[in-house]
């Protein structure tokens, strides 16, 4: 019954809140610069949210390798398990793009007001053309000094297993020859994908050393990487 009323108190907060914030979003932020606009319409609803999280259903977060996050625009790998990492991945860095789903800017006040910080949004069911845009965008983005945040493998995942990396991320880090770097966590043990009830406690989080990808293949690169995220995993639940 506490953690049903816990739940419910967070999402009473959580919804109109965002409807809100998305709505004052629209009417003021599309004259800011980009930076300012990004941090205005997700890193300050992001940070809310989180603290709301926080008072609501005693979710905290203990992160270990933020400092090896490069000043110079990068590329973030995240896992994906929940909604958390959605949210929390970006208070990371202060001006960052992310690869979503086309479809998730059509959500009425939220994915009006996110499109207005320059994801880059693709139509999975073109893989080639997909492919081709996150290359060409993500490109774009990281000369323009923004780091491209993404979820390599594609679909939420159960805490403490890793999922086959897509290829566009790593094809992205080889035509560019940016910098990667991975997040791994378990949210999914505090806030489970699909599900009402968050479970108080601690999110551990781990970020890697930077991947160098310069002259490496894709698949070079990915390899690499779920390597990485499979042995911090173990790290995790030890």
């Amino acid at each position: 019954m506490l953690r049903t009323l816990r739940s419910l108190t967070f999402y009473l907060g959580y919804v109109p809140f965002t409807v809100a914030w998305a709505t004052i979003s629209l009417t003021v932020a599309w004259t800011m610069p980009l930076r300012q606009r990004c941090d205005f319409i997700i890193g300050r609803w992001t940070r809310a949210v989180l603290w709301w999280l926080k008072i609501t259903c005693g979710i905290r977060v203990q992160a270990s390798g933020l400092e090896r996050i490069p000043d110079a625009p990068c590329i973030v790998f995240v896992q994906h398990q929940s909604t958390w990492e959605t949210l929390w991945v970006q208070t990371l860095v202060g001006l960052q793009t992310t690869l979503v789903k086309r479809e998730l800017l059509r959500i009425p006040f939220w994915g009006w007001a996110f499109a207005l910080t320059q994801p880059i949004s693709i139509d999975r069911s073109q893989r080639a053309s997909a492919l081709r845009q996150l290359i060409e965008q993500g490109e774009e983005r990281l000369r323009r000094g923004i780091t491209v945040t993404l979820f390599p493998e594609g679909t939420r995942i159960a805490p403490g297993g890793v999922g086959r990396f897509q290829l566009g991320g790593a094809a992205l880090a080889a035509a560019t020859g940016a910098p990667v770097v991975v997040v791994a966590h378990n949210a999914g043990l505090r806030w489970p994908a699909h599900r009402f009830h968050k479970q108080p406690g601690t999110i551990a989080v781990e970020v890697s050393e930077p991947f160098l990808t310069e002259g490496k293949s894709a698949k070079e690169i990915n390899r690499l990487c779920e390597r990485w995220l499979r042995d911090a995993q173990h790290r995790l639940a030890a």
